[in-house]
């Protein structure tokens, strides 16, 4: 077999076999097949796609090239969560501990944030002590003791997306749907999990800007879900504006626990029960997902939701007082109020550059080195569709400098202000196979 004529064989349309994406795979994970080359395929890929039988046979070789976490020890069935993320996405803290609470063991492989999203372990770090570095076996004994635990990325999973990730963002192939789509299933399938729910954002702070693009990556991730036998789902859900009203580390893990108390944000609330009934119904802990919300409201309601939460932070070595007592988060020096000089309603928010300037308050990071400020970010106080008078506050920037006019320039500048009093959709379609 040679790589040459695999390239000649996508560039002119053709079907890969199974044997053909393997060898790429492998030989260009070892170093044996050049950078050019598959430069070359990748460019072919992009203008000539995929079957679904090349996606899911693309997404296996991939997973197959490193590492593969092993679940079988935990009992029930391992249900994932997945978002393709967003500015003041808290879904998974909330989640986490919410479907734990109706028994169904939530094994979640996690990562840092980069650039305007956040990463689940950075929230999560913001709790005193709180860390992922465990064992296989001490994460697979906590899921079977207390149904919920979050791990590191291991350092060998999928080396051949980190390779081919690498070389899409220097040849202008990333925004290829079956390359993103094996991309991410890859890690998922790898992380051991037997079902998977997919939060597919679209939106201005989302990576598929366009719905029509986020509903064609999520029908490519549910069918490469299917097609390699794990039950998966997608949710498309809206980034036209953030999600919820914090935006950073210490004031996300804050949100999550009013959530959890049934005093969340309307629309975070939402959108976590909503994946949190498909996540139930998968796990096998209700029969539709009318019975599932009932239940997961239930354990809200009564207290059971924040008790698995308080018990998965202290059993990763977090400080869980917490919980009762949220000062003992990090807590910025500084509260600046953003004030509008209009009167109208809010039209709409830029999303991502409202991301951006809580990542300049330093709550985000722009390379995977820098370290991040876990106490700052920004709440919004007001968002789309809401009434304002000139005068009144719409966001409130927690910091630790003293100087923030550029901060308060970007706030001001990225809410747009008018007559018009929108609605946004927050659930937009539900994808099955």
């Amino acid at each position: 077999m040679r790589m040459v004529d695999i390239i000649a064989k996508k560039r002119d349309g053709g079907e890969l076999s199974k044997e053909e994406i393997d060898y790429f795979i492998t030989g260009y994970t070892e170093g044996d097949i050049p950078d050019y080359q598959v430069s070359s395929l990748l460019m072919a890929v992009f203008f000539n796609d995929m079957t679904e039988e090349e996606r899911a046979n693309l997404t296996m070789a991939m997973v197959k090239s490193g590492d593969e976490i092993d679940l079988s020890a935990i009992e029930g069935v391992k249900v994932d969560k997945h978002s393709t993320g967003g500015v003041g996405d808290t879904t998974t803290l909330v989640l986490a501990p919410l479907v734990a609470a109706l028994d169904v063991p939530v094994a979640k492989m996690s990562g840092r944030g980069l650039g305007h999203t956040g990463g689940t372990i950075d929230k999560l770090e913001a709790v005193e002590g709180f860390h992922v570095e465990i064992s296989e076996q001490e994460f697979t004994d906590l899921v079977n003791q207390n149904k919920v635990a979050v791990i590191g990325q291991s350092g060998n999973l999928t080396p051949a997306d980190k390779k081919l990730y690498a070389l899409r963002d220097v040849t202008a192939t990333v925004n290829s749907i079956p390359l993103i789509a094996s991309s991410i299933m890859s890690k998922k399938i790898a992380a051991g999990a037997d079902a998977i729910v997919l939060d597919v954002k679209t939106g201005d702070g989302a990576f598929m800007k366009n719905e029509e693009d986020a509903i064609a990556l999520a029908e490519a991730m549910v069918a490469i879900g299917n097609n390699v036998g794990r039950n998966t789902m997608a949710i498309i859900s809206s980034m036209a504006e953030p999600l919820g009203h914090a935006i950073g580390n210490a004031l996300e893990v804050k949100e999550a626990i009013d959530t959890l108390k049934g005093e969340g944000p309307e629309d975070l609330t939402a959108l976590c029960l909503e994946l949190g009934a498909q996540m139930a119904v998968l796990g096998g802990a209700a029969a539709t997902l009318d019975e599932a919300k009932e239940k997961l409201q239930a354990v809200i309601n009564d207290g059971r939701a924040l008790e698995k939460f308080k018990n998965f932070l202290e059993n990763q070595g977090g400080d869980a007082s917490v919980v009762d007592d949220v000062s003992r988060l990090p807590q910025a020096e500084y509260q600046f109020e953003v004030k509008t000089d209009k009167s109208g309603y809010v039209e709409e928010i830029a999303a991502e550059e409202i991301g951006i300037a809580s990542a300049m308050l330093g709550a985000g990071r722009q390379t995977k080195e820098d370290e991040i400020d876990l106490a700052v970010g920004l709440v919004l106080k007001k968002k789309v569709g809401d009434r304002v008078e000139a005068g009144d506050t719409i966001a409130v920037i927690h910091s630790n400098r003293e100087d923030v006019k550029d901060v308060e320039q970007k706030i001001i500048d990225n809410y747009r202000i008018g007559q018009t009093q929108n609605e946004i959709e927050l659930i937009k379609q539900v994808i099955t196979k």
